[in-house]
């Protein structure tokens, strides 16, 4: 399996390396290049290090091999012709290898997928007659938190949590979006975050309306709301929290969209524990989102809900902060997912999102985000 490459930022610079989550799950490498080869029928691991140039060492450093095996606990460190020296072989006795196939949604991208595990899988295509995805097998298995695993969440969660209350006694001493995104990234990287764990959301009025809006540089308006979607990434595992606040005094038709969001997630979060199939919590989920808009006259037919609700009700949470859950049938003790009701009235600019982080316990539900008010 291979780790991610640089990609181009600008003209001869590279953007802030991002490394592939699966990659780094196996062992706690956080530089680009690299490879792990495992041969599980003789329990045998080594890791592969990149060809790097004198002048590359001088100005991006180097990781050692003595430091690569501390980090990954793997004890062998070789070289790229070392390992194709070592897979030809294997493919002498082994017809079947495993590494990452292609992505079962990059139908749905419109970015470009980091070129090095595809570069990986057409060079074991020339070596083996049988390249299989080892991707859905990954995702079960992460989908499980570790101890360790939900630890650092919570560490991610708690400091989020402290950030958005300051944040939020502050609100009036704000005139653009980027002062708050300024505010999150100042108090995130003092307190030892590695920063956010995915792109802010800082959106204001009718902004709050696109899904995914991150330009965050619009001017806040009085008798609005801040719709803030927010990831703090430690120890390379993020929380995301979402809130949506009133910027001044609340109309009171803010106040009863708000109202009802923070009504939704509450039923939503009481529907889960372990054993609740995927399908029906859907089904479920779908019907309080409904019964919502219903109740704020905004829908004739129930089946048009996703007019004012076009996303998904949340999503798995670990070392992605969209972590897949590996296609379950049902939710087990140890996953860790998002639930995040929104309404969007583009015409009345109004856009309110309320998202908390959930772990699934064995005998029902815990919200680690709790401790942060939902209040408007």
């Amino acid at each position: 399996m291979s780790a991610h490459s640089l990609m181009q930022s600008s003209n001869d610079l590279s953007s802030k390396f991002a490394q592939e989550a699966n990659f780094w799950y196996l062992t706690g490498i956080d530089e680009p290049d690299w490879w792990v080869i495992i041969d599980g029928s003789r329990n045998k691991h080594w890791l592969v290090r990149p060809d790097i140039s004198e002048s590359q060492q001088i100005f991006d450093g180097n990781l050692k091999d003595e430091l690569a095996m501390e980090i990954s606990g793997i004890d062998s460190v070789i070289s790229i012709d070392e390992a194709m020296d070592m897979l030809r072989n294997l493919a002498k006795n082994h017809s079947v290898v495993h590494t990452l196939g292609k992505h079962p949604d990059v139908k749905y991208f419109d970015f470009y997928l980091n070129p090095a595990p595809k570069k990986l899988h057409k060079s074991l295509e020339r070596l083996f007659n049988d390249v299989q995805d080892c991707r859905l097998e990954l995702a079960k298995l992460r989908s499980i938190k570790q101890p360790e695993e939900i630890a650092a969440i919570k560490k991610a969660i708690k400091l989020t949590v402290a950030v958005f209350r300051e944040i939020k006694d502050k609100l009036a001493d704000f005139t653009y979006e980027y002062e708050v995104e300024a505010e999150f990234a100042y108090y995130f990287r003092k307190n030892g975050a590695e920063g956010f764990g995915c792109s802010p959301i800082v959106a204001g009025g009718v902004n709050a309306c696109t899904m995914h809006y991150d330009l965050n540089n619009a001017k806040l308006k009085k008798n609005s709301l801040i719709l803030l979607d927010i990831c703090a990434k430690l120890d390379n595992y993020p929380s995301d929290i979402t809130r949506t606040y009133a910027i001044s005094q609340p109309t009171r038709r803010q106040v009863a969209v708000h109202a009802a969001v923070d009504d939704a997630r509450a039923q939503i979060i009481e529907l889960l524990k372990p054993g609740l199939t995927i399908l029906a919590y859907q089904r479920q989920s779908d019907k309080i989102m409904q019964n919502t808009l219903l109740s704020l006259d905004l829908l004739t037919n129930p089946a048009d809900f996703r007019k004012y609700f076009p996303h998904a009700i949340g999503h798995g949470l670990g070392v992605d902060i969209h972590d897949s859950l590996g296609r379950p049938i049902e939710l087990k003790p140890g996953m860790v997912l998002t639930v995040e009701p929104g309404i969007y009235i583009p015409q009345e600019g109004i856009g309110v999102r309320i998202e908390d982080d959930i772990l699934i316990t064995e005998t029902g539900h815990t919200n680690l985000s709790a401790a942060l008010s939902t209040d408007l």
